[in-house]
């Protein structure tokens, strides 16, 4: 069962310097951001992750609709009850359909995988990408290296590569500490995988 609540739990004042970063985060989101208040016990890693976090890749770095197969897939993969809930939420403003979400969100391997005839040959590469840098140990096989260099250049694939790393680091921490969905996801649309659904009490 996915615990509703992290077995931390936050400081009770976050350090001055930290609190603009949280507001900003409950502003943008409308949700308590509990990954970012837990990361105010160690201001020195609350602030890296910040500045990660402020250099991720968008729509200037590589399409939307690849970014966000790669960090929903990502998500799944890992199992990260928040991290799937918050970037399953992003299908719509990424030009996925409810179609193509559900497969994603039910994604464990390629072989496995019956594509929506939706999706390209370079997403299905992205989200094959993915989930080879979710599992561990991570192999990429000269397969799947040969089909990023035919779909993307050399620089998609470090974003690539850069956009999985960065949703598995948040996969690590979140599932670390037992953080919970936040409510991001609307699961009318269709439901999120049941060992990371907001509805798993």
């Amino acid at each position: 069962m996915v615990s509703m609540t992290a077995f931390v739990d936050p400081p009770r004042k976050a350090p001055w310097y930290l609190r603009p970063g949280l507001w900003l985060a409950r502003r943008i989101t409308g949700k308590d951001p509990l990954p970012g208040r837990l990361l105010t016990h160690f201001p020195k890693a609350a602030f890296g992750v910040g500045l990660f976090e402020m250099t991720a890749a968008s729509a200037r770095n590589l399409d939307a609709r690849c970014l966000a197969i790669v960090r929903i897939v990502a998500s799944v993969v890992g199992g990260c009850p928040f991290c799937v809930d918050m970037n399953a939420a992003t299908w719509r403003r990424a030009g996925l359909t409810a179609a193509e979400l559900e497969v994603l969100l039910r994604f464990s391997t390629a072989a496995s995988a019956v594509w929506p005839t939706t999706l390209s040959q370079r997403e299905r590469t992205a989200a094959t990408y993915a989930m080879a840098l979710s599992q561990t140990p991570v192999i990429v096989s000269a397969v799947l290296q040969a089909e990023l260099l035919a779909a993307f250049s050399q620089r998609e694939i470090v974003v690539l590569a850069v956009t999985a790393a960065q949703v598995n680091f948040w996969t690590r921490f979140n599932q670390g500490l037992g953080v919970p969905a936040a409510g991001f996801f609307d699961e009318s649309v269709c439901k999120l995988p049941a060992a990371t659904s907001s509805n798993v009490r």
